[in-house]
């Protein structure tokens, strides 16, 4: 492949604007673009894909999930251990003023029933198409089909269609993604690179996906893509501590995934790595009481089976009767109060997280302890943002709010380094 020499540098001067480089042209990357156009930065963003914002485009493919409305102290929460760190972003770009951003890009917002905010007509490339055309207004330009190799001496490697070519900026934010939907570019070959210049970064593993349960065959090939559209779950975290969440999730060949599994993956997850499987306890009719389900399953059913017995005083049938099969023993089944208390209570275990290519984003990354602010401690000028850095958060709204906070953050500290290199 051709090799090109780097770019020669021009000393600054008040008419010689320093140059930044993005790599990543995700929502992370897009705003510290934004944030140092701004400052007066010449702006290059560079990005392996065809085209800028393709997870960003498919996350949002059912419905552009932006940021949620929640009371802002119960927001901060959602991002478990490293809510400190992750607030730092937020104060300065809350949930509110990612609504008053995305309405300057003339999107409007609404808020959903669920508390979760959308754009009106519930697109992502609208707002994305927007975006990218006011910073190529603002002077930033984009590289597509460029993909990093890491370093030649100071400057960067980049494999583009023309052959091997380096590329040389007086800083660069790295937004690159974690290991999660390797196929739209995050691929996580990020991760040795930095490694071998010395910084710390945690294992990427799978967040906010579906788990693996040792289903039968006979009830796998039966139930697999039923969903369970009313049911609740209690966990057990980490701690030790019982959780207990109402929502929907669907039944899969391997196991279970959707929302409410999403929900309270980092906890299951965590508890597989401490404890080799977790079990959680799922609730078939969270609308009922205890009493009540002991009252419908001991109501006489004549010549009746048990199963339309169930069906008939319950409504139990399909997946959620397969499930009551497929978890209890026969004599357990047949057991008129242990099977009421298994109604509302039954014990699922599950084995392993499905492959973090699967999930819908990754934990893991950079660490904090190797950052100063966005900044890399052992490559100054080299500054981070998005799921690189090693912070997670459930869906709705949490995930994408966090990627903007981090990239502006990103962009404004690069910002401030370029000036004080003056």
């Amino acid at each position: 492949m051709r090799l090109l020499q780097p770019t020669r540098r021009i000393p600054m001067t008040s008419q010689t604007p320093r140059h930044a480089a993005i790599i990543g042209a995700g929502p992370a990357g897009l705003m510290a673009a934004e944030m140092l156009a701004a400052a007066g930065a010449h702006v290059d963003v560079y990005d392996a894909m065809p085209s800028a914002g393709r997870k960003f485009l498919l996350a949002g493919k059912g419905g552009m999930n932006i940021t949620h409305a929640e009371d802002y102290a119960s927001f901060i929460t959602r991002y478990r251990g490293r809510a400190p760190q992750v607030q730092l972003w937020l104060d300065a770009f809350t949930p509110a003023q990612v609504r008053e951003w995305i309405h300057g890009l003339g999107i409007e917002t609404f808020v959903g029933t669920s508390g979760r905010v959308f754009p009106t007509d519930m697109k992502a490339a609208p707002l994305l198409r927007a975006w990218l055309h006011r910073l190529r207004e603002a002077g930033v330009r984009f590289h597509m089909r460029h993909k990093w190799l890491g370093w030649e001496g100071d400057a960067l490697r980049m494999l583009t269609p023309d052959g091997e070519q380096t590329i040389s900026a007086d800083a660069v934010v790295l937004a690159l993604g974690g290991a999660s939907w390797p196929r739209l570019g995050s691929d996580a070959a990020w991760v040795p690179l930095l490694e071998e210049k010395g910084v710390n970064c945690a294992p990427l593993v799978a967040s906010n996906c579906g788990f693996d349960a040792a289903w039968s065959e006979h009830f796998s090939s039966r139930h697999a893509g039923e969903p369970l559209t009313t049911a609740a779950i209690e966990w057990l975290d980490p701690q030790g501590k019982r959780h207990k969440r109402k929502g929907q999730f669907v039944v899969t060949q391997s196991g279970v995934e959707g929302s409410l599994i999403y929900a309270i993956s980092a906890d299951v997850r965590d508890r597989i790595a401490q404890d080799g499987s977790a079990t959680i306890w799922l609730d078939l009719l969270p609308d009922l009481t205890e009493e009540r389900v002991f009252e419908e399953v001991s109501h006489p059913r004549g010549s009746r089976s048990l199963s339309t017995h169930l069906h008939s005083r319950l409504a139990l049938k399909g997946v959620k009767a397969g499930l009551l099969r497929e978890c209890l023993d026969k004599a357990t089944f047949n057991d008129k109060d242990k099977l009421a208390r298994a109604i509302k209570r039954l014990p699922l275990v599950l084995h392993a997280a499905r492959p973090v290519a699967e999930a819908i984003s990754s934990a893991g990354g950079v660490r904090f302890e190797s950052l100063d602010g966005t900044m890399l401690r052992e490559i100054p000028g080299l500054f981070v943002a998005g799921e690189m850095i090693d912070w997670e958060a459930p869906t709705g709204g949490y995930l994408l709010t966090a990627c903007f906070g981090s990239g502006r953050a990103a962009g404004l500290q690069a910002s401030r380094y370029l000036s004080e290199k003056g």
